[in-house]
């Protein structure tokens, strides 16, 4: 065998599961229905906006309040509304080569609706109390906002924010300001599978906040690309950790090396959020450590933190974990990494 075959075929390990450990969620019954509300919104007549908008009421009962309220973060004015119905004149006219793009870009949506179905199977063999949302909604909000959220009744998917990493709007000026590359470069449509995924898993099990030592936020990060793990067995890790490939396979071929610069610095047990900083938040690279590793690298200790956890404790639940002291994970999971 070639050196080159192998080399591609231990790459291939680090992004793939193993079928015999996934288990078969086939004759589990989802029901999901994907509604498409940027089409309906951008076809208002502007002209009569708070009439046309009447007629969307129905169809989203729910949505169409948390779009113009928490999403679009109108005003609304409970008189005669005029501010409110400029604003959104003014956005469908703005936004509307976006949602041309958009067309486009998700003229057949059927994959992603299929394996957000798949995910929702998962979510379902894993948590069976768990009531997940039975609506995917798409639509397009102002760029510096929301994009994937839970709403009060369905996974909220904003378009704008995945349209592929090259799309002229996120390579501009203002673009750029908004979002730099290291983060746009994550605005595809194979991001939308995953941000529903991890939104139901923070919906399971919010995220506690407070200030917690570095070792105790990593690994409470980790249990949630676990999860996400098992919720999305097929989905490439590069994906589920925001990572870039070569930044993953780095990750794992130094791995002794970064938990090393964590020992080292005796940074496990810091409080304090200048230390923490560096290891948590998104950045396009965590220079501490060296200047081809990822931000966010802490994520991926807690991850291999985790993992080594599960591996003595294969009977715990994936609800378990999420409810499983920190502190208590990485002091049992001896983690040592070579």
């Amino acid at each position: 065998m070639k050196r080159t075959g192998l080399v591609l075929l231990i790459i291939a390990g680090l992004f793939s599961c193993k079928d015999k450990d996934v288990p078969n969620v086939s004759n589990i019954k989802v029901d999901l229905t994907v509604k498409r509300f940027e089409k309906d919104f951008f076809s208002l007549d502007t002209n009569h906006i708070m009439n046309s908008m009447e007629q969307l009421g129905p169809k989203y009962p729910l949505f169409l309040g948390d779009f113009l309220y928490n999403i679009m973060e109108l005003p609304g004015l409970s008189d005669t509304s005029v501010q409110e119905h400029a604003l959104l004149k003014k956005f469908i006219g703005d936004y509307k080569t976006v949602k041309d793009s958009a067309d486009q870009v998700f003229k057949n949506f059927s994959d992603i609706e299929k394996d957000v179905k798949k995910g929702l199977q998962f979510v379902k063999y894993y948590f069976p109390a768990y009531k997940a949302p039975s609506q995917l909604i798409t639509y397009i909000g102002p760029m510096e906002g929301y994009s994937d959220v839970i709403t009060r009744d369905a996974l909220a998917v904003g378009l704008q924010l995945h349209m592929g990493s090259s799309y002229s709007l996120y390579q501009s000026s203002m673009g750029q300001a908004v979002f730099p590359g290291y983060i746009s470069r994550r605005f595809t449509p194979d991001y939308i599978v995953v941000n529903c995924m991890k939104n139901i898993i923070n919906d399971i099990s919010p995220e506690k906040s407070g200030s917690k030592p570095l070792i105790e936020q990593m690994v409470e990060k980790g249990k949630r690309i676990y999860v996400l793990d098992k919720i999305l067995p097929y989905t490439a890790d590069s994906l589920k950790t925001g990572y870039t490939a070569a930044q993953l396979t780095g990750c794992y071929k130094n791995e002794g090396l970064i938990w090393n610069h964590f020992l080292t610095h005796n940074l496990l047990f810091t409080i304090e959020p200048a230390d923490i900083r560096p290891y948590m938040e998104e950045a396009p690279n965590t220079p501490e450590i060296s200047e081809q590793s990822p931000g966010a690298i802490g994520i991926f200790v807690g991850w291999q933190i985790v993992k080594k956890y599960m591996t003595k404790h294969s009977d715990l639940s994936l609800n378990e974990l999420l409810n499983t002291d920190a502190r208590g994970i990485f002091e049992e999971s001896k983690y040592r990494p070579n």
